[in-house]
Formats: C-alpha cells, sequence, structure tokens
C-alpha cells in the first residue's frame, strides 16, 4: 500500500534521516522507534506531506504522494500530531464531526450519512457518553480518544500519529493503543505511530522502525529485531536491560549496599530481584533453568545467575560454583521454590549455608521447611514476604540504615 524509495527527510537542505527504504502493507500497525531527537517526526511529517522530502519519493498505492490534491490526500490520509488542541465552544460530537468536511460539498453542511459516520467513530473509540460535553471539558485521555474519532470520522486508509500516549496516564495509554490497534484489525487501517514504549511496540505493532542517528538501524517484526542489544545501542541503555520474552526494562543494581545469594526458581524471586535491585544490592543467584521467569528477571537486574539448560537436572559443576558465590555473599534468601528432581541441589546449596552457620532468611513455610531441611530448619530466619527480609537484614555487613528505612516504606 505504501511504497517508501530511497528517501531522505529533514528540513531544507539538512538531512536528518536517510535512506529509507520501506514497504508497509494495507492494516499492518508500524512503530517508529528511537530516541529524542532521531528523526522519527520528521519522517511521519514527511509521509503526511507536512514537509517535502529532500530526495526519494513517497507511493501510496502506486501513485506518488505529491500527485494527490489536497481533497483526495483527506480522504487518503489522516493525521494526529502531538500538539495539545483547542477548537474553541463546540462539542465534542460536532468536533468529531469536522472529520467529515473532506466528504461534504462545498458549504460543508453535513448529510445525514456524515452524522451517522460521527456516531460510529465516537462508538469505535467508547466515546459515545462524551458526545454532548464540551471537548475543552475533558481530561486528557478523553480528548486523545475524541481526536482519534475525528481522524477515523475521515474514513482514511491510513492514519498517522506522532507519540499518541504522551501526556496519558496508564489507563488512557493501554485504551488509545487498544484503539488503534483495532483499527487495523477491523477497519483495515494501515496506522503508523512513533513510540517510546518498546513494551507497547512489541505487544502491539506488526512492524517496527528504529531510527537512530541519521538513519534506520533496525526494520521487521518486533518479535524478530528487538533484541536485548538492539534496544541497549538504540537508546544507549548502561543501567537497565530490556528482555525481549517478558517485554520489559529492568533496572540494574547499582550494588551499593551489601550481596545477596537468592535461592531461586519458578518465578518464586521475580519481585525480591527488583527489590534488592532497587536498594542497590549486589545479586548472585542461582540454579535457575533458563526457560523460568527468575533467569530472566534476574539477568535483568544485573545478577550473577548460576543456570542449568531447560528440563535439565541440575549439575554438579553448577551446584560447586553456586555454593562457591553462596559462601562470598553477605545475605542469603530462600524463595521457597518448589524442590523437584530437576532442581533439589538447590536445596543441598541452603543445607550447606546452614551447616556453615550462615544466616538464611526464607519466605518458606515452617511445616514446609521442616520437611525439606529437617533440624537444621531451626537456624533459619522465616520472614512473612520481600520486605520483612530487608527488615531483618543486620546492618553490619552492608545493608544501610538509608536501605532499610527506604525498603520499609
Amino acid at each position: 500500500m505504501i511504497q517508501i524509495c530511497d528517501l531522505t527527510v529533514g528540513y531544507g537542505k539538512k538531512s536528518v534521516v536517510s535512506n529509507i527504504n520501506q514497504e508497509i502493507s494495507k492494516g499492518e500497525f508500524i512503530s517508529l522507534l528511537g530516541p529524542n531527537g532521531s528523526g522519527k517526526t520528521t519522517i511521519l511529517r514527511t509521509l503526511s506531506r507536512l514537509l517535502p522530502p529532500i530526495k526519494g519519493v513517497v507511493r501510496i498505492n502506486g501513485r506518488e504522494l505529491e500527485a494527490f490534491k489536497q481533497s483526495e490526500l483527506a480522504k487518503t490520509l489522516s493525521v494526529v500530531l502531538t500538539q495539545r488542541i483547542n477548537p474553541g465552544l463546540v462539542t465534542t460530537r460536532e468536533f468529531v464531526a469536522l472529520g467529515r468536511y473532506p466528504h461534504t460539498g462545498f458549504l460543508g453542511n453535513l448529510t445525514g450519512q456524515d452524522k451517522l459516520k460521527t456516531d460510529e467513530a465516537l462508538k469505535m473509540v467508547n466515546a459515545s457518553g462524551l458526545a454532548d460535553r464540551y471537548f475543552g471539558e475533558l481530561s486528557d485521555g478523553e480528548k486523545q480518544k475524541i481526536v482519534l474519532a475525528r481522524a477515523l470520522a475521515q474514513e482514511p486508509e491510513i492514519m498517522i500519529l506522532d507519540e499518541p500516549t504522551l501526556h496519558l496516564d496508564l489507563k488512557h495509554k493501554i485504551e488509545v493503543m487498544s484503539i488503534l490497534q483495532k483499527f487495523c484489525r477491523e477497519k483495515g487501517i494501515t496506522v503508523i505511530v512513533s513510540l517510546h514504549d518498546v513494551d507497547i511496540a512489541l505487544r502491539v505493532s506488526d512492524k517496527v522502525i528504529m531510527v537512530k542517528n541519521g538513519k534506520i538501524m533496525g526494520w521487521g517484526p518486533p518479535e524478530d529485531v528487538l533484541e536485548t542489544e538492539t534496544i541497549s545501542e538504540l537508546y544507549d541503555l548502561d543501567s537497565a536491560r530490556f528482555n525481549k520474552h517478558l517485554g520489559t526494562i529492568e533496572v540494574k543494581s547499582d550494588c551499593r549496599s551489601g550481596s545477596v545469594y537468592v535461592a531461586a526458581g519458578a518465578g518464586k524471586a521475580t519481585g525480591l530481584f527488583r527489590l534488592l535491585a532497587k536498594h542497590g544490592f549486589n545479586i548472585s543467584t542461582g540454579i535457575i533453568h533458563e526457560n523460568d521467569i527468575d533467569f530472566h528477571v534476574a539477568r535483568g537486574v544485573g545478577a550473577e545467575v548460576v543456570a542449568e539448560k531447560p528440563f535439565v537436572a541440575v549439575g554438579m559443576e553448577k551446584y560447586i560454583r553456586a555454593v562457591n558465590i553462596m559462601e562470598k555473599a553477605d545475605h542469603i534468601v530462600d524463595t521457597g521454590v518448589p524442590v523437584h528432581e530437576l532442581n533439589k541441589l538447590n536445596a543441598d546449596v541452603i543445607r550447606h549455608a546452614l551447616k556453615l552457620g550462615k544466616k538464611v532468611f526464607t519466605i518458606r513455610k515452617k511445616e514446609n521447611a521442616e520437611l525439606l531441611f529437617g533440624a537444621s530448619s531451626r537456624n533459619l530466619i522465616f520472614c512473612k514476604d520481600e520486605l520483612s527480609i530487608l527488615e531483618k537484614f543486620p546492618l553490619d555487613t552492608g545493608c544501610t540504615n538509608t536501605a532499610k528505612k527506604e525498603a520499609l516504606r
């Protein structure tokens, strides 16, 4: 539907992004990703014919963009930019109806069909109940839904949006992206949008375009191109790590507090890893299978991870490595991971820690601990949750008063 051939975009003779070559199909959801100032908005403005290209050509359905009359283009393409809109004292329905004017006659009179399309657009963005309210009275999230309804009322084949979730709270951000996805799936509209949220792009996009340093750094299905290393390079991430398996960005620990060894697995340590990282602990963990959610979160927060291949019994080599790391840690935590044939050496690491006289904090219930560790379970320090573990950490082993106070807030 859209062909972008050898396109260079910019202002005057100054190039911002060059050598853009993409083909976009009908009904695809395309997200542009990149740091501020990378040229995402410049690309969108050029595709919208708000900026002339420095070089190259854009075709819609085989026809060059420059060949469209303005009235034709308004029926083909709708644009939603980032600037705040103040249409004056108009109702929401009147504002949405502005999207019908490319389809009206010279005098701009609305027909019954135009009014029907206006109400349909309001319904599709779940805003029928706002129709008689004044636009200026709406919240930012409500206004953005109405702006989308106006764009939809144009009955476009293509919708181009620049950061449509800017200034929105979580609820409206999710709702707006769901509405745009519905436009693609139910109306066959091609949506091209610039985003800063990599996790959202991963979930809603058919393809992503990554832009940095005046060039296209990557292009394709997000499942293929949104790799940990790629996102780190795209956004120059040093203190965080993107995980494509979970679609999250984990903040790494700055290691300003003590060291903690965590017996993890089965997702039991996910919350604890993030809590320890937030309060600056140097984290090590094991022995986790590589298909476990704990494995991915631990790597994301920068932990030293002793890992085993999926569906393989933990070997003695990994056990010895885990013991060596555990012996050097200030704190030992047993997260209550279920113990079975494949990971039973995890329990042996905790038994060894207890034998050495180390303080071991556990979230495991007492009766379960007694079954697993026997008489040595009496030496465990039982905690009800992750926060209470930090509360009980001794101050003389690296956990600062500040860290404890912050943890208890």
